[in-house]
């Protein structure tokens, strides 16, 4: 494979004659089926296929939809240009990618099957012995290396092969090989996921960090404001992901309703979080006491005490909103309305799915036996 600098001349040939895509990056996945066979999507795959780095990954914070300039390929700082499955970089073009290939079939182009097979081999080979996932391959110094939930990275990689490794549309042309390879890797991932549970001072099953150290487990730290603690809103993706499992172990059960538990004991009623503008018209956002907004959940948990956790650039813990500066009040979310629809309605329909597979389906002629675990 050649290097992306002895390749730049083609990709600058390539970018004065692609035509502008139709469809922008925002709502490539959000098309009706029939749109990715169109010569509308085949220039956007054209596009997306210019950004895949040597290593098989895709940048993150980067519109697609247009072919890249020469200063954007001449940028070579690492949160610019380097492979990262955070900000749903990688699994969004291999989704993208996916749907052409299917639209298209039986005669795919060669070129968008080359570079999905080298982005999924880029997932395979990222992933920890342990079964996690860094934010960035190859590793980056720093907090990247850390096993990251945050912003659902890890889990939505393994929504994306656990759906390749069943085979399930728009991903049936994924080859035998590579499915079973997927297979493991969610198997992996899922034990991962099991170990990094916290435990609370009695040993209950909690939640999970948004980062965990990708040698002990532990909770870690990223940025200044994301410290070790119990996260209220990546733990939601976590649990959601479970909750897919066809058939759970106990082990995955327990974990499921540990976390549903704890999310029900820190829930916090009587706060309205809103936005608003300060009197200097700048914009601002607070909590104000109101008995009938919705439940909201922090952020950031305090470990060994569940105390909802507030942190800004000095890395100083509070525990109160206000008590931060405006710039990451404004600039980042610190309470989340997100556990509401799991446990008022994905964990009670999951509760149910697996009370009516215990029961034994009775008919007229006897009992019919239970249907085989599917993995």
């Amino acid at each position: 494979m050649r290097s992306l600098r002895t390749l730049l001349p083609l990709l600058l040939l390539a970018s004065s004659v692609l035509p502008a895509a139709e469809v922008g990056w925002k709502t490539a996945l959000a098309q009706p089926d029939g749109w990715y066979a169109t010569a509308a999507a085949r220039t956007l795959a054209d596009s997306v296929l210019l950004y895949q780095t040597p290593v098989g990954g895709w940048p993150k914070n980067t519109d697609f939809s247009d072919p890249p300039t020469e200063e954007f390929l001449e940028d070579a700082r690492m949160d610019h240009r380097a492979a990262t499955i955070d900000n749903n970089a990688t699994t969004t073009p291999l989704r993208f990618l996916a749907r052409v290939i299917a639209a298209t079939a039986p005669a795919p182009a060669t070129e968008n099957v080359t570079a999905f097979e080298r982005g999924f081999d880029y997932l395979l080979d990222s992933q920890y012995p342990n079964g996690g996932w860094p934010q960035y391959f190859p590793l980056q110094k720093g907090y990247y290396t850390h096993i990251t939930y945050n912003d659902n990275a890890m889990v939505n990689v393994l929504e994306f092969l656990r759906q390749a490794a069943r085979g399930e549309p728009p991903y049936t042309f994924v080859d035998e090989a590579r499915r079973t390879r997927a297979t493991a890797a969610v198997a992996k991932g899922i034990d991962c996921i099991l170990r990094t549970q916290i435990r609370d001072a009695e040993g209950h099953l909690t939640a999970w960090c948004a980062q965990h150290d990708e040698t002990t487990l532990a909770p870690a730290w990223a940025r200044n404001f994301e410290p070790p603690s119990l996260s209220g809103g990546e733990s939601v993706g976590i649990v959601r992901f479970l909750i897919g499992i066809e058939t759970p172990s106990p082990e995955v059960r327990a974990a499921i309703e540990g976390a549903v538990n704890w999310f029900s004991r820190v829930k916090i009623t009587g706060l309205r979080y809103e936005t608003f503008k300060d009197a200097n018209g700048k914009k601002d956002r607070r909590v104000v006491p109101d008995p009938a907004a919705p439940s909201l959940w922090a952020r950031f948990y305090e470990l060994g005490t569940d105390r909802a956790l507030f942190m800004g650039r000095d890395k100083v813990v509070r525990y109160a909103l206000a008590e931060i500066e405006r710039e990451r009040r404004v600039g980042y979310g610190y309470y989340t309305t997100s556990p509401s629809s799991l446990l008022e309605s994905q964990y009670p329909k999951w509760h149910k799915r697996l009370e009516k597979a215990a029961a034994p389906v009775t008919k007229a002629a006897g009992t019919k036996k239970p249907a085989k675990s599917k993995p």
